[in-house]
């Protein structure tokens, strides 16, 4: 077990479910519309989302559409202003039944860069939806579920710098030039430039190749360290990685009580990985129960992205089962610019608050470390109500 961090007790076991506590809530919709937000990144692109509002009687609700690629965000907002954009959402429902109803809805005018970006888009509404109906019940998520927000822990993700300047893993690996060798190495000083701002801040960091035994080594005397994301389950993305059995070994040895997500446990990996189960996660297959149910291993960790289900009734049953299985869950973030880091704030509040949570406010997204940042853990709003949890 990962020190400093506790998993939750099972919850209510053979009681109603937690989707059914929020299933019949009324949702009255008349109407919608887009914003847009662009912000350059720590991981050095830009990235664009697109926050849908829900516009009900007196309320409103929003969810962030957190795809990826801008052009599929252009693609929409280009139907939108030709009022070429068949979105039949207005109507009364339960939260339920228009989650049935948007199954019927082509949510990509044309369809998307990747597929995996129709659970994201699919997830701005739903959360948009729960948000309005939590709203129009004048209450909010903890409290409509029978729980309570807690402090929220977090952790930093961020990009390492090479000795160029560059990006740690931007470089070819298989080089055999030693001045491309020497370009490559990876540089700590990202991290150290964060300590000096908060000794206290922990990190979420994505290993390469490049990490050599000396180097992960320095990052370990940090001891800040607490999650290594691996990222060999991605496919189609410009942060592809293929299992390195050498890579596993020295990281696991260096680092011997960080969470390992997304390593890939293969017939030429899984010596690498002995005696790593208890804390090995993951992150980018994990989109329901069913997803949970086929990894290679029963899992004692997971990342849990709210977007990747899609749904708001596929990400409750998925906390569910871990709760009931002893699966310790922590948050995950997809460079939220909006709204949608809220909705993450809320759900890690609500069901794993003290887990070493990939939800760090807004503020530690920007290319540059700087001092006006919120320290973890992030005290939970005074009154909450709808979706939202504005305590950043």
């Amino acid at each position: 077990m990962l020190a400093g961090f506790i998993p939750l007790a099972p919850l209510f076991r053979g009681m109603t479910s937690l989707y059914d506590r929020l299933a019949d809530l009324s949702l009255e919709i008349e109407g919608f519309e887009f914003e847009t937000h662009e912000m350059d990144t720590s991981a050095g692109f830009t990235r664009t989302t697109t926050v849908v509002t829900l516009h009900g009687p007196e309320e409103t609700g929003r969810g962030e559409d957190v795809t990826y690629e801008t052009d599929d965000h252009e693609v929409l907002w280009a139907a939108r202003d030709a009022e070429d954009l068949d979105w039949d959402l207005p109507g009364s429902y339960t939260l339920d039944s228009f989650s049935t109803h948007l199954e019927s809805v082509d949510l990509f005018p044309e369809p998307p860069t990747q597929e995996t970006f129709r659970h994201y888009r699919r997830w701005a509404l739903e959360s948009a939806a729960l948000d309005l109906a939590l709203w129009q019940a004048d209450t909010d998520f903890a409290s409509a579920l029978g729980r309570e927000y807690d402090p929220v822990r977090f952790v930093a993700s961020t990009r390492l710098d090479t000795a160029d300047g560059g990006e740690s893993g931007d470089g070819d690996s298989g080089a055999d030039s030693a001045v491309e060798a020497e370009r490559a190495a990876p540089s700590a000083d990202r991290i150290h430039q964060w300590l000096a701002i908060d000794p206290d801040l922990a990190f979420k960091l994505d290993p390469t190749s490049e990490w050599d035994r000396a180097f992960c080594e320095e990052l370990a005397e940090t001891g800040a360290v607490r999650i290594l994301d691996f990222k060999n389950y991605y496919e189609g993305t410009d942060v592809d990685s293929d299992p390195d059995p050498d890579l596993y070994r020295r990281v696991a040895e260096a680092f011997p009580d960080a969470i390992l997500e997304d390593a890939k446990l293969t017939d030429e990996t899984r010596d690498a990985l002995a005696g790593t189960e208890d804390r090995l996660s993951w992150d980018y297959p994990i989109t329901g129960v069913e997803s949970v149910e086929r990894l290679p291993i029963e899992p004692q960790w997971l990342n849990v992205k709210p977007s990747r289900f899609g749904s708001v009734e596929s990400l409750l049953d998925t906390v569910e089962y871990c709760l009931d299985h002893d699966i310790t869950m922590y948050g995950g973030g997809q460079y939220e610019l909006d709204v949608g880091r809220e909705h993450l704030h809320a759900v890690a509040s609500a069901f794993y608050p003290d887990s070493p949570n990939d939800v760090a406010p807004r503020a530690y997204n920007v290319p540059e470390p700087h001092a006006d940042v919120p320290p973890s853990p992030l005290e939970p709003p005074v009154d909450p109500t709808g979706l939202s949890w504005d305590g950043d």
